[in-house]
């Protein structure tokens, strides 16, 4: 983590947030699959992106890494526009795809390692700085045993967590994901939010898409809750009542919401 996460040194104030939304509309062609947000995420955040199926919010994820195009407003990535922010591996992402295809066979171990490569200069080759990141992130995700293993021999859970893993290698200043327990077991769900715990607690900033909450409730700061392209909720996890996070999740009644999450509490907004 860089300093860039820290208070100034020199004058006390608190540096920028390492996202900042401000009435940020993103989508394809001229029409928004997302209008209007507004968002800091600073140090210490938790951020759990919430809502129904296609409402927009891996299309929000992607404008935040530059992989949609933001249709109007702006987005600030440490107090700097987006468009000419150049340190591109400070921003860990994990798309939401569950596979890892690619036309030249890789281990798990090289696929891993390349999100240590915008980290080093051109043509440098590996570290043991390098090496002990790969090794570590093979590790959170139970994957130290596979690591030689071809990554298309591998399920489709598991080469989910090589994604992961691949993002966590990077040792980003902000980590954003989407779905990352989609299709994870429970053990290795638990070894993330260990590992995505002590990234919080060290003040990496997390963004996390998820229609699963279970392992990963604990940790969250923050819910946003996007309904129809807009935000309709920001604030605790606590404040979105148990008909909400049904209506979110299409939860059964053998899957309850948490009993901590109060049932008068109506969303805001």
């Amino acid at each position: 983590m860089t300093d860039a996460l820290r208070h100034d040194a020199l004058d006390g104030r608190p540096s920028p947030p390492a996202i900042r939304l401000r009435e940020v509309s993103v989508g394809y062609g001229e029409r928004p699959i997302v209008q209007g947000l507004n968002l800091d995420v600073r140090a210490g955040d938790v951020i759990a992106i919430l809502g129904p199926n296609g409402c927009g919010k891996s299309t929000l994820i992607k404008g935040i890494v530059g992989l949609a195009p933001v249709l109007s407003g702006t987005i600030e990535l440490f107090g700097i526009p987006a468009a000419r922010f150049k340190d591109r591996y400070r921003i860990g992402y994990v798309p939401q795809r569950h596979t890892v295809g690619g036309a030249i066979p890789s281990t798990v171990k090289e696929v891993v390692a390349s999100g240590r490569l915008p980290r080093r200069p051109l043509l440098h080759r590996a570290t043991a700085a390098d090496r002990h990141a790969v090794a570590a992130a093979l590790d959170v995700v139970g994957l130290g045993d596979r690591a030689g293993a071809p990554v298309g021999e591998l399920s489709g859970g598991q080469q989910r967590r090589v994604l992961i893993a691949r993002a966590l290698a990077s040792e980003p200043d902000v980590l954003v994901m989407d779905e990352p327990t989609a299709g994870v077991d429970a053990a290795s769900q638990a070894a993330l939010a260990t590992t995505l715990q002590r990234l919080a607690d060290g003040n990496v900033p997390l963004v996390i898409v998820t229609h699963e909450l279970t392992a990963l409730a604990s940790l969250v700061t923050r819910a946003a809750l996007i309904r129809e392209g807009r935000i309709a909720y920001h604030g605790a996890l606590e404040g979105l009542n148990r008909a909400a996070y049904e209506h979110v999740h299409h939860l059964d009644e053998d899957r309850p919401a948490p009993a901590s999450w109060p049932p008068d509490v109506r969303l805001g907004g």
